[in-house]
């Protein structure tokens, strides 16, 4: 017997979403209860009001991610947006290809594909590694305590994407606050407008600039390879660069600070990677899998009725898979709430699922795994400032991170 959206919990007021955690260190403890007894349930947001499916369970998750019959276009009515947009601002913001549906999709992802590679970004390996150890240099040079967040989480990735996007890294505060004025819930909307408008411009300029004046950076690369074989127009490269200038470090940057702060906690875990530096890849993919930083990068509207798990969804209601739930299935991952380096993680689903899958994963995973081997191979005393209880961490459904993380050695 299947269950529809006015047939599930008819004496429940369904939960808010998002939900709050009690411990920095797991997702919010209902996410266990649903995979438990509800793996497909009903929630309302907390952003507008909105109703929304809650996807928990991993293989759930899969099975949604890799349906046709849902859309990641966020202008469709339903859509379970986390961030408070006007209507008429909404419909007026070009698609990114993270929101677009085949075949758009497939256009733009096969543009950018190769620009992502393993091949290419592992031949990244030796700049990357000069950034970390420069400002690690810096970090030495300055003293303890400091703020790990602000000397090296952030400034690591944001110089990487700067540098592969051709973007002048003098620029960057502007795009970080313009990037953190548009995720602002507590901005009114004509702030909100004024920060999506002003990182357009910055951006098509940048473009446009680039189309006379080529240099050796992937918006260059992109321009190129468009006119040689045209299938994309300008406003479309404008819109991949902006894309890949706003997530191109804020979730690399919030998981290099989660992660050092977990490893710290954690120090039999931190002593066996110290020991031995192989076991870093894997130690990567578990403090992905073990965070999961956003539950709401896989949002979806359903295109016509699905049924999944004996659950109808109706054409036109969002569906929010949850990766952090899906992250911590007992059922995949045993004893998923206990950090373990030496787990097989790698099935994950942290990047996401299906076509719309993180197209920068490669470029993540090496950095962190850099970043994490040369920062404890330089700074082997690492510790905290404060206790676990002071620190501050942002739980906002969009990305799950920190503000700062006060350190010294």
């Amino acid at each position: 017997m299947t269950q529809t959206a006015d047939q599930e919990r008819p004496a429940t007021q369904p939960p808010a979403f998002p939900m709050p955690r009690s411990c920095p260190f797991s997702p919010p403890a209902q996410y266990a209860k649903l995979r438990e007894s509800e793996p497909i349930s009903r929630a309302v947001l907390k952003v507008n009001g909105k109703p929304t499916w809650l996807v928990s369970t991993y293989e759930s998750m899969k099975k949604i991610l890799g349906d046709s019959r849902v859309s990641a276009n966020l202008k469709l009515p339903g859509y379970p947006l986390q961030v408070p947009v006007p209507e008429e601002m909404l419909q007026a913001v070009p698609l990114t290809f993270l929101s677009m549906d085949q075949p758009e999709h497939t256009v733009q992802r096969r543009l950018l594909a190769p620009e992502f590679s393993l091949r290419q970004i592992r031949a990244l390996r030796p700049r990357i590694q000069q950034i970390v150890d420069a400002r690690i240099d810096a970090m030495l040079a300055e003293g303890g305590p400091l703020d790990l967040v602000a000397a090296l989480a952030l400034p690591v990735p944001s110089l990487v994407i700067c540098e592969l996007l051709g973007v002048p890294y003098e620029d960057h505060p502007r795009f970080e606050h313009w990037a953190g004025q548009i995720m602002n819930h507590d901005i009114s909307d004509a702030e909100r407008g004024l920060a999506h408008y002003e990182l357009d411009q910055y951006v098509d300029q940048l473009v446009t600039n680039k189309e006379t004046t080529p240099g050796d950076d992937m918006i260059s690369r992109l321009i190129a390879a468009n006119r040689a074989e045209p299938s994309v127009e300008h406003a479309d490269i404008v819109s991949m660069a902006r894309l890949m200038l706003v997530t191109g470090h804020e979730t690399t940057a919030n998981m290099i600070a989660l992660g050092t702060l977990a490893l710290l906690e954690h120090p039999d875990q931190l002593a066996a990677v110290k020991a031995d530096s192989t076991l870093l890849p894997k130690a990567v993919e578990e403090l992905l899998r073990f965070f999961s930083i956003s539950d709401a990068g896989t949002a979806r509207v359903a295109l016509e009725d699905i049924e999944i798990d004996g659950v109808v969804i109706k054409a036109g209601e969002g569906i929010l898979p949850l990766n952090n739930s899906a992250n911590h299935d007992e059922s995949v991952f045993p004893d998923a709430d206990t950090l373990d380096i030496r787990r097989e993680a790698r099935s994950h689903l942290a990047f996401g699922y299906g076509i719309h899958q993180c197209i920068g994963q490669n470029l993540a995973r090496i950095e962190l795994e850099m970043v994490y081997e040369t920062l404890f191979r330089r700074i082997p005393g690492l510790r905290l400032t404060v206790p676990m209880s002071e620190l501050k961490f942002k739980d906002d459904a969009i990305v799950y991170g920190m503000y700062e993380l006060p350190v010294t050695w």
